[in-house]
């Protein structure tokens, strides 16, 4: 049979002595069910910058810049959608340069994410120009 025990400064801590026969019975403590996780967007449509699945980038040295651009990729209405954040997005790129060894490495070389950065200010370009 257990039992157990008080002990330290103003016995604060218990401590529960359990037999042998004790652990030979299955235990019946039922524990409760975690807490759904919110996914990257809440259910009131904001963005949920603790989501693990952003991996770190709204906290790190250019976390600013990147909340920023998604925020703004987010929210976006132009058609498609974010042409209008494409300084934004630059300014991010040029801050994750700054730190090649945390974000990475081939982003500084990244010649594809750089034409596909001039495109899409191409892009924009055009839209402004058919809009007026």
């Amino acid at each position: 049979m257990s039992h157990c025990r008080k002990l330290g400064p103003n016995n604060k801590d218990i401590v529960i002595f359990a037999t042998k026969e004790d652990h030979a019975v299955p235990s019946t403590v039922s524990l409760p069910e975690p807490d759904p996780q919110p996914g990257l967007i809440l259910p009131n449509g904001d963005i949920n910058w603790n989501c693990p699945c952003l991996g770190g980038m709204a906290t790190g040295p250019c976390g600013i810049e990147f909340r920023n651009a998604f925020s703004c990729f987010h929210y976006s209405k132009e058609e498609p959608k974010g042409t209008d954040c494409f300084e934004l997005f630059k300014t991010m790129q040029n801050c994750m340069q700054d730190y090649p060894t945390l974000y990475n490495k081939d982003l500084v070389d990244d010649d594809e994410l750089n034409e596909a950065l001039d495109e899409s200010k191409n892009v924009t370009e055009d839209n402004k120009e058919k809009k007026t």
